[in-house]
């Protein structure tokens, strides 16, 4: 099943995203069989970023849960909260490069 994940951050957590960054990077290169498109958003392209967006392959939500649980960004604090829903591709098989 594929999910969406929006997380937000908390406002005062940028030094923990920069901190943190590379070991996330690793993780996120390292789940990426299930964490099959990941990046920041920001409201503005120069701006910090407020949050982030994935797409996640996995079983279950709480499958997704367990996986973020273990990301360095949400060990360290960074993630205010997190949205977590089942997406449902309108063409299940076309393929999406981005």
């Amino acid at each position: 099943m594929l999910f969406i994940v929006r997380f937000h951050d908390r406002e005062e957590a940028l030094p923990l995203r920069h901190e943190h960054m590379q070991a996330h990077l690793d993780w996120l290169a390292a789940h990426a069989a299930q964490v099959r498109i990941a990046g920041s958003l920001r409201e503005d392209p120069v701006l910090p970023p407020v949050g982030a967006l994935w797409i996640v392959e996995a079983p279950s939500r709480e499958a997704v849960q367990a996986l973020i649980a273990t990301d360095p960004f949400s060990v360290a604090g960074l993630r205010a909260r997190c949205e977590i829903l089942h997406w449902s591709k309108a063409f299940p098989g076309q393929q999406a490069v981005i």
